[in-house]
């Protein structure tokens, strides 16, 4: 029996690693303690957990969401097409949201993807400006909402909080998104006029306020790029605090030569990148009908180069992304299939990866690690990806937060008799139906 959620645990137990080894994982104050073959490590049983053979994975991490966006699209109905449609449509209807319908949706997004197995998330969050006309009040609804949720979902998802400040969002109202308590300063300067000048604006706010920095870069096939200049504006700044940078799209565009510079600047600054694909694969290549490009960054120049790379999901069923199904294995499977990642890689984008480049502490089944696991029923990571096993078992700081159990009832087959066997008669009983429960 599960019990009731959150369960605090002591011992995972029967639990298969990626390796290949079966094991049992101790666990004490939400850290793992020691990893042993199973049936080595003892606990009381109401403090255990039988995995019973299940895959055991790091939990993923969400390192670029808009929960504030998020389950939109059925009340907008957007109408498909790129990013600048996609940024009217939602411009429009923000002006008629609340604090409560945005903590609403936000909220539902974020037990989603625990369910799925996510266990930190990093949300931007839109500062309300308008064309910069808007109130105080009206600029901060949505840091207003999501600084709400992640008080109510504290202990259960490590949740942060980005301020995206867009072109026309005034200093004033910047930073009184930050006085409420959000996290790292955000926006998107590729969109301004100026593009490096809205950076310079941005870091601006970053340094005076002692905050890391995680901004929306050159999303676009052409066009400007801001992140060399970003990266060595951050260059020399303070390492107690994260530098990141997401999507990067325009990487994916550039001439060998000068995708060289730009990257070597961001290795310098340890500027982690976080690639988008299943929204960048929606919003990008609408202007090219002929061979459509991928609208991804460069990850395999990234990686070879040693720069920290993660990736996410970004929106989830708003204008910017009809779809998604809040599972960090989608994200993966497409790594694998558009980003012609490996699936070992591009499990480790949506994990550890995505960890890194928020600065979160490491995770997984390694003594001092954080105990944040998802388990599931798979034979490996390339089987988890590939079928994205629903049934799951989530555990974020050593507690079990989440639980999904699917049965599933198939009929069997007809029975094709052997060659050189008699037909079976019309009224031989056909076999009876398959039953399968899955955990």
């Amino acid at each position: 029996m599960l019990g009731t959620l959150p369960r605090s645990l002591d011992l995972l137990r029967a639990a298969l690693l990626p390796d290949g080894r079966l094991v049992d994982v101790a666990i004490a104050d939400g850290t793992v303690t020691r990893v042993a073959a199973v049936g080595t490590l003892h606990a009381s049983p109401e403090r255990t957990l039988d995995l019973d053979g299940r895959l055991l994975l790091t939990a993923p991490a969400e390192p670029h969401a808009h929960l504030d966006k998020a389950l939109s699209a059925d009340v907008i109905r957007p109408p498909l097409g790129d990013l600048g449609s996609a940024i009217a449509a939602w411009a429009e209807h923000a002006a008629t949201m609340t604090v409560e319908d945005i903590a609403d949706r936000a909220r539902a997004q974020a037990l989603a993807m625990l369910a799925a197995g996510t266990t930190a998330v990093r949300t931007h969050v839109d500062v309300l400006s308008g064309h910069g006309d808007a109130t105080v009040d009206e600029a901060t609804r949505g840091a207003r909402a999501l600084v709400q949720v992640r008080a109510e979902l504290a202990g259960l998802m490590d949740l942060e909080l980005v301020a995206l400040a867009g072109p026309h969002a005034p200093d004033e109202h910047v930073e009184a998104v930050l006085d409420l308590g959000v996290d790292l300063v955000g926006g998107a300067p590729h969109l301004a006029d100026d593009p490096n000048a809205d950076v310079d604006r941005l870091l601006a706010i970053a340094r005076r306020r002692g905050l890391g920095v995680d901004l929306h870069a050159d999303e676009s096939l052409d066009g400007p790029v801001t992140l060399d200049h970003y990266a060595r504006s951050v260059r020399d700044w303070p390492r107690d605090r994260q530098y990141s940078a997401g999507h990067c799209v325009r990487l994916g565009t550039l001439q060998p030569e000068r995708l060289a510079e730009v990257v070597a600047d961001v290795l310098a600054a340890d500027v982690g990148v976080i690639t988008l694909p299943i929204t960048n694969l929606y919003l990008q290549g609408w202007q090219h009908p002929v061979a459509t490009p991928r609208g991804l960054t460069t990850l395999r120049a990234l990686l070879d180069a040693g720069v920290r790379v993660a990736a996410g999901a970004d929106n989830v069923r708003d204008p910017f992304n009809p779809v998604g199904r809040s599972d960090a294995f989608e994200t993966a499977s497409l790594l694998v299939t558009a980003g012609h990642l490996t699936p070992d890689e591009a499990y480790g984008l949506v994990s550890d990866g995505a960890r890194s480049v928020m600065g979160l502490p490491a995770a997984g089944a390694v003594p001092g690690a954080r105990a944040d696991f998802v388990a599931v029923d798979a034979t490996g990571v390339t089987d988890a990806i590939a079928n994205a096993p629903a049934g799951r078992l989530v555990v974020a700081a050593g507690r079990l937060v989440a639980a999904t159990e699917v049965q599933r009832t198939v009929a069997a087959p007809n029975p094709v008799p052997s060659r050189g066997t008699a037909p079976a008669s019309e009224n031989t009983p056909r076999s009876a139906p398959a039953h399968e429960n899955t955990r």
